[in-house]
């Protein structure tokens, strides 16, 4: 690449920078529109839409989930469709099916594909572990490879894809639980608490009024692939990428370098793709905040929720009530920069 070019490059860069952190504060003041507090929640779904990767959202009926897909899908102007997973659900309700048609005009028959509600950008996967195992694979192969095959062919996926799959925690009769597996998937894995009470009062009073604001639009579908490509090109020095893998290799019970409490506590600790997804997650963190280089202090912002559904508490945590949060949280505290 020849000087020109470089600086070419880097110029493009900088403006897709500023751009990105200068729509930050819009993009937050659209949201508050529609959905009062959880600006933790919104951040980081919106890092991981940027970061092109996939939200598990987690959290008890009636906290706003829907909410918040509906209301950043209008804020990018991009589509949005929303699945209730059931226990007879099929893959084909996903990806849609061929039907039989005949032309009235020439009497000829020809099957013609129905595409199903994965053939949007945004998905809302309602209540996931209530589907059977053969329709959870289904989407997460889709997930996965960003593309479906129906009827023979092989069908692209619109871009941006993005899905938001949510578990209730509290009803687990009659799931199927994801496997660690798909959990892996995920980028991120979001926890949905209640709101604090003054919070709560705003949200009530706001919602029963007569009248509301709605969100507008900020971004483009082009413009969320423009800058899920800048994402990629964010820079991540060699300590902060010596960081994030030292603390995932720290959730593994057989590595050198795990804290007693892991060794003693967890079952299975995360994989690779859990390292990739704190660089990656890091650097969408970094941009928003108008960075143009992934910083320790953004791997450590994501860590829990990077690595939740990743690390595997035992029977022994589990007697204890130690939770996966606090294994992590000990990692952090052992893991240095």
């Amino acid at each position: 690449m020849n000087s020109s070019s470089f600086e070419e490059k880097n110029s493009l860069a900088s403006d897709a920078v500023k751009k990105i952190r200068a729509a930050r504060e819009k993009i937050v003041g659209e949201i508050r529109k529609s959905v009062i507090g959880q600006d933790s929640i919104i951040e980081e779904i919106v890092i991981s839409l940027l970061s092109n990767g996939h939200v598990l959202l987690t959290g008890v009926p009636g906290l706003g989930k829907t909410l918040i897909v509906k209301s950043i899908a209008k804020i990018f102007s991009l589509d949005f469709k929303r699945i209730q997973f059931t226990p007879d659900l099929m893959p084909a309700d996903i990806f849609g099916t061929e039907v039989l048609e005949e032309d009235v005009h020439t009497g000829k028959r020809e099957f013609r594909f129905i595409q199903g509600p994965v053939f949007t950008n945004i998905l809302l996967a309602d209540e996931i572990n209530r589907t059977p195992p053969k329709t959870q694979s289904a989407l997460l192969e889709a997930m996965e490879e960003r593309h479906v095959t129906a009827g023979g062919k092989t069908r692209p996926l619109d871009k941006p894809f993005f899905v938001l799959a949510t578990q209730n925690p509290i009803e687990l009769e009659g799931t199927y639980p994801l496997p660690e597996a798909q959990l892996d998937r995920f980028l991120l894995n979001v926890v949905l608490d209640y709101l604090p009470l003054h919070d709560e009062e705003k949200m009530v009073a706001e919602t029963t009024a007569p009248t509301r604001q709605e969100p507008s639009v900020v971004f483009s579908k082009d413009d969320i692939c423009s800058m899920q490509s800048v994402i990629r090109e964010v820079a991540s020095p060699s300590n902060v990428t010596s960081y994030a893998v030292r603390i995932v290799r720290a959730t593994r019970p057989g590595d050198e370098t795990a804290p007693k409490t892991v060794r003693e506590k967890v079952k299975w600790g995360a994989g690779s793709r859990a390292s990739q997804a704190l660089i990656l997650a890091g650097k969408a963190r970094a941009i928003l905040d108008g960075r143009y280089n992934v910083a320790c202090e953004d791997v450590r912002a994501l860590a829990i929720s990077a690595l939740r559904h990743r690390v595997i508490p035992n029977f022994h945590a589990d007697a204890e009530g130690i939770s996966a949060e606090d294994i992590i949280s000990e990692v952090l505290s052992t893991v240095k920069e």
